[in-house]
């Protein structure tokens, strides 16, 4: 991990706000969606990218039922239900 030398204090709801620095280094805009991970005893935030909940893949994705899946994902999702795809 890269240390920034940039502390920031949590506010009273346990926001903290991240420097447009950042911000523009990772390509973050407002409302971007971030994800949150805990290693250890760190918080790490990543700009999020939607994936196929099968198979992690970030190609041809389609919406169903609030969940991302890929067209390859219900192409064999179809042939295993025996379906003429």
């Amino acid at each position: 991990m890269k240390a920034t030398g940039i502390v920031r204090n949590l506010d009273n709801l346990g926001r903290v706000t991240l420097p447009i620095e950042l911000r523009r280094n990772l390509n973050l805009d407002i409302k971007d969606p971030v994800e949150i991970f805990v290693e250890g005893d760190s918080i790490v935030l990543r700009k999020y990218e939607a994936c196929d909940i099968f198979t992690g893949s970030k190609e041809d994705l389609i919406e169903y039922q609030g969940k991302m899946v890929s067209v390859e994902s219900i192409k064999e999702l179809a042939k295993m239900a025996g379906l003429i795809v």
